[in-house]
């Protein structure tokens, strides 16, 4: 299945990593109604930004599990490849 690695640049102000965590829990209560496995998150809390790495059949669906879980939804989403 593709990889994806979303990028939320545009939070609202005061958000923390704790506020995240809650929005990765309503994710991941969400994804299986879609096929989608967000694996892994990070958080930049200075500088507002946060990463998420997604499994998805395609972009739009990992936004939208996204936009019905909690509303954050990614500024930007790019396909990724792993590697060593």
């Amino acid at each position: 299945m593709p990889m994806f690695m979303d990028v939320h640049e545009n939070l609202p102000d005061g958000t923390t990593a704790k506020d995240v965590a809650q929005a990765h829990q309503a994710d991941m209560a969400k994804q299986r109604e879609y096929g989608v496995n967000y694996m892994r998150y990070w958080v930049d809390e200075k500088e507002q930004k946060v990463f998420c790495l997604v499994e998805a059949p395609d972009a739009e669906t990992a936004a939208r599990v996204h936009r019905e879980a909690h509303g954050l939804v990614a500024d930007r989403i790019f396909e990724v490849v792993e590697g060593a």
